[in-house]
């Protein structure tokens, strides 16, 4: 892991513990990589408390209770989804917040509406409802990816 990944880990879980927080995360498009992030710091089972890895649509649905409707009307890449995808990871756990990922890594898969390197991310708090947006990073798959699970983790940080 390099320095940059294992401070942010460790501001995160600085960050988890002073609130008392576990986390939990509903990654798809980042195939576990915020969990590899903040596992790799000691002590981390203080504040993760699970990650779910849920790169296909059934897995969304059966796993965090995104709804087939959800995924036929706004698809798997969406603020909806991630949304859905949070407040699963929070229901299905005993996480006080959670963060979500999904999106089109590349090198395909892409469309003009949703090109290659979106990306859409929900944070939720329990008892809160869910934030999210959308975003578009450049770069090849490993470099998407990366990307995310920082901006996801940068964004826990800052709200």
């Amino acid at each position: 892991m390099d320095a940059a990944l294992a401070a942010l880990s460790q501001r995160v879980g600085d960050f988890l513990r002073e609130r008392s927080l576990l986390l939990a995360t509903a990654e798809s498009c980042t195939g576990g990589w915020v969990a590899q992030i903040v596992t790799h710091t000691g002590g981390s089972s203080a504040w993760f408390e699970r990650g779910f890895v849920t790169y296909s649509n059934d897995a969304k649905t059966e796993m965090l209770g995104v709804k087939p409707e959800t995924l036929a009307a706004q698809g798997a890449v969406s603020e909806e989804t991630a949304r859905e995808m949070a407040a699963g990871a929070l229901a299905n756990s005993r996480a006080g917040v959670a963060l979500a990922i999904t999106g089109i890594a590349g090198p395909s898969g892409g469309s003009a509406e949703k090109p290659v390197g979106t990306v859409c991310f929900a944070w939720c708090r329990r008892g809160e409802p869910p934030r999210s947006e959308r975003r578009h990073f450049e770069g090849d798959r490993e470099a998407v990816r990366r990307q995310s699970a920082l901006h996801a983790l940068e964004t826990l940080l800052a709200l």
